[in-house]
């Protein structure tokens, strides 16, 4: 007896001709249980995105529009990896996914607390799921749980989030994420408020909730994040460095598409579905 097929997961991927996209693209076109069908682009609009990556296999036409991808494939899973230049855009994109009956990976950056609040009620209302996540590099990842598990012993940490300095939003998706794990697990203590800090406004960095995030944004830098817990005598670095190839964060992406399909309502963080 045959072994019952299992249904290949549709996907439709916006970023598709960027960066990291196209790796996720080349990495989509090499599974059997999922095939991309639609992509977004606005610059190669009406072209096979094979033609336009170097991919035999990748048969789909580039839109222009996420709505006008949506609208001419059906799909399981939309994967939300444009750049954010426009957050307003990323969130519209998110919920006309989901309108269209379609789970979402958000891989973009940029997206509120309260974007994501409003986009979880949009999910759970549409019996949807949506997984963000701020990074799919395992590395990163780890970094994630293991900052979690000292944030539990350690009562004082900072971030640091390391990008180019060409990186418009700030702190990054996985500095943002990152902030708002740790914040959870505790509230940092300050050795001085940060009303009573001598020096100008900002010295300290950013408050993301409740937790100190200090953005650097130098040439030399793909995207980094570490977060530093200190006690008296002691220090702990915990560090992601990613460097100038796309391929470390395919793997995650994949597992993400995977997952998506199973969940109702946002869920961040790749690790939140993992077997840690």
């Amino acid at each position: 007896m045959n072994a019952p097929h299992t249904p290949s997961i549709k996907v439709i991927l916006s970023g598709a001709t960027g960066w990291a996209g196209s790796a996720l693209a080349h990495g989509i076109a090499q599974q059997s249980d999922m095939s991309l069908v639609g992509a977004v682009g606005s610059r190669s609009a009406g072209r096979r995105l094979g033609d336009v990556i170097g991919d035999a296999a990748l048969d789909c036409l580039v839109s222009a529009s996420a709505r006008a991808a949506l609208a001419q494939a059906a799909c399981d899973v939309y994967v939300e990896y444009s750049k954010p230049k426009d957050a307003a855009m990323v969130k519209a994109n998110v919920i006309a996914a989901l309108g269209a009956g379609a789970h979402v990976v958000v891989a973009s950056s940029g997206l509120s607390d309260d974007d994501y609040a409003e986009i979880d009620a949009t999910a759970t209302a549409a019996q949807r799921g949506v997984l963000a996540c701020g990074n799919f590099a395992l590395t990163a990842v780890l970094l994630q749980r293991f900052a979690e598990m000292a944030a539990a012993y350690i009562p004082n940490f900072e971030i640091i989030d390391y990008a180019k300095d060409t990186k418009p939003d700030a702190p990054s998706g996985t500095g943002r994420e990152l902030a708002l794990r740790l914040g959870r697990a505790r509230q940092p203590a300050l050795g001085v408020p940060l009303d009573q800090v001598n020096g100008p406004p900002g010295v300290r960095g950013a408050t993301v909730n409740g937790v100190q995030v200090h953005a650097l944004r130098v040439p030399g830098f793909v995207i980094g994040i570490e977060a530093i817990f200190g006690m008296k005598d002691q220090r702990l670095h915990l560090r992601h460095e990613a460097g100038s190839s796309a391929e470390p964060y395919v793997d995650g992406a994949l597992l993400a598409i995977r997952k998506a399909g199973t969940l109702v309502g946002v869920v961040r963080g790749l690790d939140r579905v993992m077997d840690l």
